[in-house]
Order: structure tokens, then C-alpha cells, then sequence
């Protein structure tokens, strides 16, 4: 059964959590009476779909269905999740509450994106306040993971474990935060490093670009990987934390900081600031600089996730275990989307990705008969002796491809396979691949185990009743 979310507030944020929602499958439903947040959630929707789909290596869920709706009372009927992003003022957010409440279910979660409120000033006044808590994104909600769950004691235990776990449905982690605080955790860093960096500039230490520099060649890469505290263990080499400590303590007593003391945003800095950050950035529009943005981003995660680490780990747990594949046909091996880094200077799917893509799909076959890593660990497998791909179409990232894998031979030693690429219907490239069973302590040829043989053989029988694609056993052909 679909479920529904309920977006009040159109904006970055707004358009951001509509967009996550929707990709994942929900009916969102939006409210926002600007008139041009059709345009702006649409172009915001456009980056999304470039973008999310290739962090994940599995298919996604077919596209919601998006509505634009006048009143708030359409936007939160039968609403399983209501997110609140409308401006930063308490009063403000305690009317939209109020609203809200006069027409929702009584367990739907009412979550605000507010970055500085706390939980309890935004149940003031309100019918039910045990149904409404934080739940802080980051820009772009549709990509960053991190959605901060700040609760209060009127909160169910039931609300928000309900909460948590859509959140982590939609392929985002749930910080819960216990115990409120202004601008909870992430954004009071944030805050830190913002106050430093105007004093930097304000007293011409630096230029913003220069800052930008600072973080994003060094401690920035660090942080996205470790975060802070694992960061300094490791700085503290083999005697770990209690010698970082040692080392670094006293200099928590250094003039290093202004961190209490923030500068008054007169015009002069504001104008400073302004001016260098048009040098910096200028010659880029925003939508290019989302576009820029979301690439270097999908990219760092899913090298994270090759590692199995940090927000990488978080997107292998989403990917989650594949679904029993259909033998009665072709198999259907791969389900994915184009990742933003699989294009070239073409703008379309570099090479050596469809061989990526091919092997896979070989991967995956493998997994079906019994060669998976248990089989692996006790010293045989499959090894590649040739490879045949074609290039019949053009893939563009956020493409959908799906691989269908023919067995055409599987009997002793080999495994001779046949992988199609679609967009759809649409046929884009064929691999077609022979494998060899080795054992890898010799790293010869030698015969897979009798349940991988007899598995291998049936797959074969079947497809050998199907037509033959085009294709098999092609060569490279040249034209006089």
C-alpha cells in the first residue's frame, strides 16, 4: 500500500524532503502558497533524479505520485508523515500546528525541519504535542543521509520509533537526540566553524575561498569518512586518544578561538563577504552549482560505500539483500540506475562500466548457483577467460538498466554466459561472457562442487528451450 507524505513548505529544504519522498515511492502531497513552487520543486525534482538513484546498486521503487494542493488540510488527510519547512519563526510553525492537527491522523509523525527551535517550544500550544518532534535534514535532503530526531518526554516511544524507522525506509540515518538542545548537534559545529571563519575574513586573515580551501583539502575529507573524535584517535597514533589529548589539551587555553565572541554583520562585512564569494563561485549559476555539488557528493559516498564505510556503510544496509531471482526465463541479474560517475567526457556510460555493469550481473549469477563468498572462502570459483560486449545504444546517468543473463552452457568446468542490457525494452549492449571453475590454491581449472554443477545444469536446460538473442557468439565485425 502506498504511503503518503505531507510537505508544508516548498522550499530548499521542502523540495528536498518532497523529492526523497517521492523517489522512494510515496504519494507527496504539497502545500506552499508561492506560486512558483511548482517551477522550483520541479527543478530541485530534476537534480533528484539524476542523482539519487546512482547511489544505490539495486532498482529503486517506482516514482510517487506528486500533488500540489491548495490548503493544508489536503496536504495532511490520511498523511502517514507530515514535514513542516516553512520560515524560522515559532510562531509561524505553532499556527501551521495547529492546522495541521485540526485534520491529520492522530499517529501520523509531524516532523519539523526546523535547524534552531527545539522540540518542546514547538508543542507549545499545541492539541497533540506528543506527535510532534525535529527531524533536521541536510541540504540536499534528497542525497545527505543525516536527519536529526530530537524528542521530548511527551513524545511515545511508539511516534518515534515509528519515525525513526521511516526514516531509515526512505535510506537516511535517524540521529535520535534525547536530550534537547539549541541547533541540536551537526548545525552547532557548523556554527563554531562559521564564527571562526567571518573573524578570518572579517580581520583579513583570509579570503572565503582560501576558508573553503582549508576545509575541503584537508580536515573536511577527514570528517566525512571519520568524523571528529575517531579523527583525533587515530592522530593520536599507537597510545590513541588519551595521548591526543595529553598532547592537545592545553591548547584549548590558546588564543586559537573567538568562538563566544561573534562579529556584527555590518554592511561593510557582509559586503566583504558577499564580493569574495562572487569571485570565488560567480561564474556558476546555483543550478550548476547544485548540479556540481551532487556529483562530487554521490561520488565520495559511493567511494565510502566500495569501502564499506561511514555514510557508505549506511548505503550498502539500504541496498539490503536481493530478492529471489525467476529461473523460469531469463534472469534478471542487475536492476539499477546509472551513477552520475559512470559517464564520460561524452556524457554517456564510460566503457568500462558496461563492463562493470556486465560483471555484476556475472557476480550475481554466480551467487544464484552456490558460488557466493561462504563457496569462495573454501577455495574455488569461477575466473573470466573471454569477453564479448557490444555496443548497441546510448546510457546516460539516472538511466534505469536492467541485465537479463542467459546460461548457454553449464556443464564441467564451464560456465558460459549471456548478458542483455535494457532501458526498458530498449536493448543497449550485450556481454557475453565464459567462465572457467579454477581452484585458488592452484589456480587451475578444476571441477565446481557437485551442488554448484547440479544447479548450474538446470539453469542450463531451461534456457536452453529460449530463443537464442542476437548476437551469440558474434565477433567483431569490419565493415569494407
Amino acid at each position: 500500500m502506498t504511503k503518503t507524505a505531507a510537505i508544508i513548505g516548498g522550499g530548499v529544504i521542502g523540495g528536498g524532503w518532497a523529492a526523497r519522498f517521492l523517489l522512494m515511492g510515496w504519494t507527496v502531497n504539497v502545500f506552499d502558497p508561492d506560486p512558483e513552487a511548482p517551477r522550483k520543486i520541479g527543478e530541485v525534482l530534476d537534480n533528484a533524479r539524476r542523482s539519487l538513484p546512482g547511489l544505490t546498486d539495486r532498482a529503486m521503487p517506482a516514482e510517487g505520485q506528486l500533488n500540489f494542493v491548495e490548503t493544508i488540510s489536503a496536504a495532511v488527510t490520511g498523511a502517514d508523515w507530515i514535514q513542516e519547512s516553512v520560515s524560522e519563526r515559532l510562531e509561524l510553525k505553532q499556527k501551521v500546528f495547529q492546522t495541521i492537527q485540526e485534520h491529520c491522523p492522530a499517529d501520523a509523525v509531524i516532523g519539523s525541519s526546523t535547524s534552531g527551535f527545539k522540540p518542546s517550544e514547538l508543542q507549545g500550544c499545541a492539541t497533540r504535542p506528543e506527535q510532534i518532534m525535529v527531524c533536521h535534514p541536510f541540504n540536499p535532503v534528497y542525497l545527505m543521509p543525516l536527519v536529526e530526531v530530537v524528542t521530548t518526554d511527551k513524545n511515545s516511544s511508539d511516534l518515534t520509533d515509528k519515525a525513526k524507522a521511516i526514516v531509515a525506509e526512505i535510506g537516511m540515518y535517524p540521529l535520535h537526540i534525547k536530550k534537547e538542545i539549541d541547533a541540536h548537534i551537526a548545525d552547532r559545529f557548523l556554527e563554531a566553524v562559521w564564527r571562526e571563519a567571518l573573524w578570518l575574513v572579517k580581520d583579513g586573515i583570509a579570503t572565503t575561498e582560501e576558508i573553503d580551501n582549508a576545509i575541503r583539502y584537508g580536515f573536511g575529507i577527514r570528517w566525512a569518512q571519520m568524523g571528529l573524535f575517531e579523527t583525533y584517535r587515530v592522530a593520536g597514533g599507537e597510545a590513541g586518544m588519551k595521548h591526543f589529548m595529553a598532547q592537545f589539551g592545553p591548547a584549548l587555553k590558546w588564543p586559537w578561538t573567538k568562538l563566544m565572541d561573534v562579529p556584527d554583520f555590518t554592511d561593510e562585512l557582509v559586503d566583504l563577504i558577499a564580493d569574495q564569494s562572487d569571485a570565488q563561485s560567480g561564474a556558476h549559476s546555483i543550478r550548476e552549482l547544485e548540479r556540481i555539488r551532487d556529483n562530487n557528493l554521490v561520488a565520495m559516498m559511493r567511494a565510502l560505500k566500495a569501502q564499506d564505510w561511514g555514510a557508505g556503510a549506511l548505503l550498502n544496509q539500504w541496498d539490503g539483500t536481493p530478492s529471489a531471482p525467476d529461473l523460469s526465463g531469463a534472469v534478471k541479474t542487475v536492476s539499477r540506475a546509472v551513477p552520475l560517475d559512470w559517464t564520460d567526457y561524452n556524457g554517456h556510460m564510460n566503457e568500462a562500466r558496461y563492463l562493470q555493469a556486465f560483471g555484476d550481473a556475472t557476480d550475481r549469477f554466480m551467487e544464484i548457483v552456490g558460488c557466493d563468498a561462504e563457496y569462495i572462502a573454501t577455495g574455488g570459483s569461477y575466473f573470466t577467460a573471454e569477453t564479448h560486449i557490444r555496443h548497441i545504444d546510448e546510457v546516460h546517468a539516472g538511466t534505469r538498466i536492467h541485465i537479463e543473463t542467459l546460461c548457454l552452457e553449464g556443464a564441467g568446468k564451464k560456465m558460459h554466459l549471456f548478458h542483455s542490457m535494457f532501458d526498458g525494452e530498449r536493448l543497449l549492449a550485450t556481454g557475453e561472457h565464459m567462465l572457467i571453475h579454477v581452484s585458488l590454491e592452484t589456480r587451475r581449472a578444476s571441477e565446481p562442487s557437485a551442488a554448484i554443477a547440479t544447479k548450474l545444469a538446470a539453469i542450463a536446460a531451461i534456457h536452453a528451450d529460449l530463443p537464442r538473442p542476437d548476437g551469440v557468439g558474434k565477433a567483431v565485425g569490419v565493415k569494407g
